[in-house]
């Protein structure tokens, strides 16, 4: 059994809200995006993709005469490559509309996706939202990002974090959605445990709140609606400088 609950907020700085998110129980589906470009275009990336992959993942539930849009993988579980196709479809939608304008260009989004078969967890990300899991009240991140920080991170490992911080550089992302004409991202899987929660978020509650943090907020078990709103509150009280989207899933077994 899961149950889910998400909540997404402008934010205290930015006009518009370039978030979103797909919960969808029946399906197993748990999506976030968050959209970049000029104007309103990062909002039409993200939304593009939420609805490209909800719809992928719906057409290849039950559907066995659809074609597939491109070439399955054999090393990778069935659950696996509806993740992967949906992604480079959701990728290839979005490019397509970044060429067709100038309005458009440049727009991406990142991407956190999240598909669930029984017990059985399927999970990609592309950018800097992110994964969490709890179990046991212990809080593990699924995911790495998509940025210019990790990617310095990983060749320095003894750089000062307090700088990382607030380095000018600390919101670019190597990686999203819509930014190249294909792509191709690592497909995770694993065995859900009764009572485990996961975090889809965006960077607006993980630049925000850290990690110790959530892990307070989660290990307390209350509502999933009263977890992700006073995740939401605690960004909002620390600034709101982004769009901000936490979206909770309980797999009950």
């Amino acid at each position: 059994m899961l149950e889910a609950h998400g909540v997404t907020h402008q934010g205290l700085v930015r006009p518009t809200n370039e978030d979103g998110l797909v919960h969808d129980a029946d399906l197993g589906l748990f999506v976030v995006a968050d959209g970049m470009g000029g104007h309103s275009a990062g909002e039409v990336a993200s939304r593009l993709a939420l609805e490209s992959v909800h719809t992928f993942i719906r057409r290849t539930k039950d559907d066995e005469e659809f074609t597939w849009p491109f070439g399955v993988d054999l090393r990778l579980s069935f659950d696996a490559n509806r993740v992967r196709t949906a992604l480079r479809l959701a990728n290839r939608r979005a490019f397509q509309v970044s060429e067709s304008g100038a309005e458009f260009a440049g727009m991406g989004t990142t991407l956190v996706t999240v598909l669930i078969t029984g017990s059985r967890l399927t999970y990609a990300a592309v950018g800097d939202s992110r994964l969490y899991s709890v179990r046991d009240r212990a809080l593990s991140r699924l995911t790495e990002d998509d940025s210019w920080i990790a990617t310095l991170r990983a060749r320095e490992p003894d750089l000062d974090e307090e700088q990382l911080k607030r380095h000018p550089l600390r919101h670019v992302i190597t990686k999203a959605i819509g930014m190249l004409a294909d792509t191709d991202v690592e497909i995770h899987e694993r065995t859900l445990i009764a009572g485990e929660v996961l975090l889809l978020c965006t960077d607006g509650l993980h630049d925000m709140v850290s990690d110790r943090e959530i892990q307070e907020v989660l290990a307390e078990r209350a509502s999933l609606q009263a977890s992700a709103d006073r995740l939401l509150a605690q960004a909002l009280e620390r600034g709101g400088r982004d769009n901000v989207t936490a979206l909770l899933v309980r797999y009950d077994g």
